[in-house]
């Protein structure tokens, strides 16, 4: 929450409204969103705050199916939204909530599952009192967010506080003593490692970038030339896969650095070198022909560039004394 909170506060301090944000330039707030990860939260964001604008005139819709029509809208945050900011008779499940409710009913299969997430949903809408005017302590309002913190301060996953819940007497799990097997276990997640290079290509304290295409992770966002498996399993490979998009050759020499980094399911390692790019025996010129979605640009100017972590790792990299190095080469 420490990490999240300064991200809000200036969120919402530079978009304050739905068409402020339905408005913006999506580089910029990609930049605004750097470091927080899930990248495609941003753009969900910003999609619905475009269909708020076109279909609702700018005010976030009524309707629980027409917040449910939002891009980046579930079940569950519709449910959320409904029920806590309109006091409205929606049921929500999340990590806490889903496991008072395996506990209270002694549900042993993992709630992840189809059959638990029916069970679990059709539990919780039938619990949900329903709306006592605006009355929100003992409306859905009250008592979603009561189930939450249930689930986060007194039913935690391990060492539940079963003598402070006031619902252990009616709790299967705790009259079996099954509080540690149930809920029953979400498989781990499987991570996946992966190894990419990426290529420092410079001129006169400019530095090659591109603008990643729409369809791969980080679509948008401005990085440093780089690649992993399939296109570029070695230097060779990235050589080649370089080649191939900018035209001439490309060659790599010595490593700069290499960062290890954890993404989602990814395990990283990103080997960083320092490149040339040649055409016709010659190093291309800053001036010259370039492939769109590529540009030359400064340290400074990658500053209000959006990019990912590792990428910015890279900019930290070209402090003075690197710099030096690249003008030798």
């Amino acid at each position: 929450m420490a990490t999240v909170l300064p991200y809000f506060e200036r969120f919402l301090s530079t978009y304050p409204t739905i068409r402020d944000l339905a408005d913006a330039d999506e580089s910029q707030l990609m930049r605004m969103w750097e470091g927080l990860g899930y990248y495609r939260r941003a753009r969900s964001l910003h999609a619905a705050a475009k269909k708020m604008v076109e279909e609702h005139n700018g005010e976030f819709p009524e309707s629980f199916d027409d917040v449910l029509a939002l891009p980046g809208i579930g079940r569950y945050t519709a449910g959320a939204i409904q029920s806590i900011s309109r006091n409205k008779a929606f049921p929500i499940l999340e990590g806490n909530t889903q496991r008072v409710f395996s506990r209270w009913i002694g549900l042993t299969v993992p709630p992840t599952e189809k059959v638990a997430q029916a069970r679990l949903w059709e539990l919780s809408d039938k619990m949900l009192p329903r709306r006592k005017a605006d009355d929100r302590s003992n409306g859905p309002a009250g008592f979603n967010q009561a189930a939450m913190e249930l689930g986060a301060l007194i039913c935690s996953p391990r060492s539940p506080k079963c003598d402070e819940c006031p619902v252990a007497t009616m709790c299967h799990a705790n009259q079996m003593g099954l509080q540690d097997k149930i809920p029953g276990k979400i498989s781990k997640v499987q991570y996946e490692s992966r190894t990419e290079l990426a290529v420092v290509i410079s001129r006169d304290d400019r530095y090659l970038v591109r603008t990643i295409p729409e369809g791969v992770r980080f679509a948008g966002m401005i990085d440093f030339p780089r690649a992993g498996p399939p296109e570029a399993a070695d230097v060779v490979g990235m050589e080649s896969w370089l080649a191939s998009q900018l035209g001439g050759d490309v060659r790599i020499g010595m490593c700069l650095k290499t960062i290890k980094h954890a993404v989602t399911r990814y395990r990283m390692t990103l080997h960083v070198h320092i490149g040339e790019w040649i055409a016709d025996g010659d190093r291309v010129a800053e001036s010259g022909p370039i492939p769109d979605s590529w540009q030359w640009v400064t340290v400074d100017e990658l500053a209000d560039m959006p990019m990912s972590v590792t990428g910015r790792k890279i900019v930290r990299l070209l402090d003075r004394p690197q710099r030096s190095l690249f003008s030798e080469l």
